[in-house]
C-alpha cells in the first residue's frame, strides 16, 4: 500500500504510544483521513477508534448534577469518548448573550477522566422538532418559522427556508465553535455533531410559498450530478427531475443545504471533523417519507440511504454522515451498516442499541459492533440509559487496545466478523467463516467448546477479531468463538492450484500435492495496559489443540505461526 510519510510516520508513533487516552505533547487537530479507501480519525497524530457513551438526557448547567451518572457509565463501559448535546436554548438564553461556563466545566471533568469529547449541536434540529430553539425564538414563529404541510397547515418542524434560524444558528454555532477553539488547547474535543437528526417527520417538505417558488425552479446542477439525473429538459424543475421522488429529494435538498451552512459556518472557525446523524428508514420495506401514521413512515429531509448523494453533494462540510442503528432485525441492522459504509463516507455509528427491545436481542445485536470494525469503522457509541453487561463486553476488549485496532484497521490489517443469525427454518449462515491473509486463512466458528466440529451458541453472540502484526504472527481477540489457520499457500498456488483442506485435528491443506499443516510456534495471551500489551501466560497442549477458544472473559493473544 503506498502510504505518505505522514501517514506512515503517524502510524509508527502507535507502537511506542503513550498511554490510550494521554494527549499528546503537540495537541495536533484531530482530521479524517481518507487513505487506500480506508478511513481513519487521526487523534495526536494517530489513529484513534471512538468507543463513546452518549446521553441525550444530560445537558448543561441545569442538569449538571447527571453529569456523575454519565462519568460512571463511561467508566462501567470502559469507554474513551463522551458523546454531549449543546442546547442552544440554554447555550444563548438572550441574543448574542452566550454562556460558555459549562462547556469550559465538561471540558475540564472529561480531561479529569481522561476522556474525549464529542459535542451534539442540538440546534434548530433535534429529532425533527425546533425543541432546543431558544425562547426567543420560539415566541416568534413568524419570523422563525415552521414547515407548512400541503394542508397549509403550520407543523411541529422547523422550516430550512427560514432565513432568520438559519442566520442565527450559524452565529451561535460559529461562536460556540470559536470558544472551544480557544479553550482547547488539548484537544479534548475529538469531532462535532451538527444538529441531531435533522428532518421533518410531519410533513414530507415544507409547502410555504418560500419553499414553492424554489421546488418549481430549475434543480441545482450539483444535485442533478449527484443523483445521475439525464433530463430531456435543459433545466428541469423538481417534478421533471424526480417525479414521484420530488417532494422527499426537494426537501433532503434543503435540510442538506441548511445544515451544511451552519456546519461551514463553525468549520471556518475551527476545522474540526465533523458528523450529522440520521433516523434511518427500514433498509428492506421502507414506507413514505414524512407521512405521519403510514406503515414504514421515516423522517423526510435527513441523509437516509436514499439521499446519501444529495447530502454529500450539497454539505460538503459534513465529513462523516451517521446512521443512528437501533433496528432490531438483525438483517436489517447489518444491512444499514452496509449502506453508509461507502467510498465516500466513514463509517460511523453516533447511536447504537435497541431502546425498548428484549434483553435476548441487545445481548445479541452487541456482536455487530465487531461486524462494523470489519467495515472499517472509525467508532460507535451506545446509549448508557442501561449498560448492560453485553455492552460493555466490547468496550472492555477493544478499549485498552483501540490505538491498535484503529491502526491495524486503518492499514488494511485487521478483520473482524460477527456469528450470523440462525433462523428454525431457514438460511443457517456459515458455521465457519474464512478471513483471508494471503499465505493464511484464519478460520472463526462459534460456541464456547473446546474439541470437535463448528456448532454454534444457543444464543448467537460470538464475535472475532484477527489482525495481522507481520508475516506469520497475528493478534486474536473475541468472545464465544474458536479461532484457528489453516495454510493457504502462495499467491500462485492460490491463483493456479485446488488446495484441498484436510479434516483432522491440525489443520492442514494439500498444496501442490503435499500436505502442509499448521502449528503454533507460541501463543502468548496478555492485556493491554496503558496502549500496551502486557504478556500474562503462554498457552499450549490442550488450550491450543483444536485451536484458540474464547469465552465471556475477555482475551488477547499474539499466535505465531508455522508449517511442517
Amino acid at each position: 500500500m503506498n502510504l505518505t510519510s505522514g501517514v506512515l510516520a503517524a502510524l509508527a508513533a502507535t507502537f511506542v504510544c503513550a498511554p490510550v487516552r494521554a494527549q499528546a505533547a503537540e495537541h495536533s487537530l484531530p482530521h479524517l483521513v481518507h487513505q487506500d479507501g480506508r478511513f481513519a480519525l487521526f487523534v495526536d497524530d494517530a489513529p484513534f477508534l471512538i468507543l463513546a457513551v452518549e446521553d441525550q438526557d444530560i445537558g448543561l448547567e441545569s442538569t449538571w448534577p447527571g453529569r456523575a451518572k454519565e462519568w460512571s457509565a463511561i467508566d462501567y463501559l470502559n469507554a474513551n469518548t463522551d458523546e454531549v448535546p449543546i442546547y442552544w436554548d440554554e447555550f444563548e438564553p438572550q441574543p448574542g448573550k452566550y454562556d460558555y461556563s459549562s462547556i469550559d466545566r465538561l471540558l475540564t471533568e472529561a480531561r479529569q477522566h481522561n476522556v474525549r469529547v464529542v459535542p451534539l449541536w442540538f440546534a434548530t434540529y433535534k429529532n425533527g422538532s425546533q425543541h432546543y430553539m431558544p425562547e426567543w425564538m420560539l415566541q416568534d414563529p413568524h419570523r422563525y418559522s415552521h414547515v407548512i404541510n400541503r394542508n397549509g397547515e403550520a407543523v411541529d418542524s422547523p422550516s430550512p427556508f427560514a432565513a432568520a434560524s438559519l442566520e442565527a444558528d450559524k452565529r451561535a454555532f460559529a461562536a460556540f465553535m470559536r470558544h472551544l477553539k480557544d479553550a482547547d488547547a488539548q484537544r479534548t474535543v475529538i469531532m462535532v455533531q451538527v444538529e441531531n437528526e435533522p428532518g421533518s417527520w410531519e410533513s414530507v417538505r415544507d409547502f410555504s410559498p418560500d419553499a414553492q417558488k424554489v421546488f418549481e425552479a430549475p434543480v441545482p446542477p450539483e444535485v442533478l450530478s449527484a443523483m445521475n439525473v439525464r433530463s430531456a429538459a435543459p433545466s428541469p424543475d423538481w417534478p421533471e427531475a424526480f417525479g414521484p421522488n420530488a417532494d422527499e429529494y426537494f426537501h433532503a435538498w434543503a435540510v442538506a443545504r441548511y445544515v451544511g451552512q451552519v456546519a461551514a459556518a463553525g468549520k471556518a472557525v475551527y476545522p474540526l471533523p465533523m458528523d450529522a446523524n440520521v433516523a434511518v428508514r427500514d433498509p428492506f420495506n421502507p414506507g413514505p417519507a414524512g407521512q405521519p401514521g403510514a406503515s414504514g413512515n421515516y423522517e423526510s429531509g435527513g441523509a437516509t440511504d436514499n439521499v446519501i448523494p444529495i447530502w454529500k453533494a450539497v454539505a460538503p462540510a459534513i465529513d462523516i454522515l451517521g446512521p443512528d442503528n437501533y433496528r432490531a432485525d438483525p438483517a436489517a441492522y447489518l444491512k444499514v451498516l452496509e449502506l453508509y459504509h461507502r467510498a465516500d463516507n466513514a463509517l460511523f455509528l453516533p447511536e447504537s442499541g435497541l431502546p425498548g427491545g428484549d434483553a435476548a436481542s441487545a445481548e445479541a445485536n452487541s456482536r455487530f459492533f465487531f461486524t462494523a470494525l470489519g467495515l472499517q469503522a472509525i467508532g460507535v457509541s451506545e446509549s448508557d440509559n442501561a449498560p448492560e453487561p453485553w455492552l460493555a463486553m466490547n468496550f472492555r476488549l477493544l478499549g485498552p487496545m483501540q490505538r491498535d485496532v484503529a491502526r491495524l484497521n486503518f492499514a488494511g490489517e485487521l478483520q473482524s466478523v460477527a456469528e450470523p443469525q440462525r433462523f428454525p427454518n431457514g438460511d443457517q449462515g456459515k458455521l465457519v467463516q474464512t478471513l483471508p491473509f494471503g499465505s493464511w486463512n484464519a478460520l472463526v466458528s462459534y460456541g464456547t467448546f473446546r474439541w470437535g466440529s463448528a456448532a454454534a451458541n444457543p444464543l448467537p453472540k460470538g464475535r472475532a477479531l484477527v489482525a495481522r502484526l507481520a508475516d506469520n504472527q497475528f493478534l486474536v481477540a473475541g468472545y464465544f468463538c474458536r479461532v484457528d489457520f489453516v495454510p493457504a499457500g502462495t499467491e500462485q498456488q492460490r491463483e493456479t492450484q485446488h488446495i484441498v483442506l484436510g479434516t483432522g485435528q491440525t489443520p492442514s491443506a494439500l498444496i501442490d500435492g503435499k500436505w502442509i499443516h499448521r502449528q503454533f510456534l507460541r501463543v502468548e495471551q496478555g492485556v493491554y495496559e496503558n496502549g500496551n500489551f502486557k504478556f500474562l501466560r503462554t498457552q499450549n497442549g490442550d488450550a491450543t489443540d483444536f485451536g484458540l477458544v474464547f469465552g465471556d472473559e475477555p482475551a488477547v493473544l499474539r499466535v505465531s505461526l508455522s508449517t511442517y
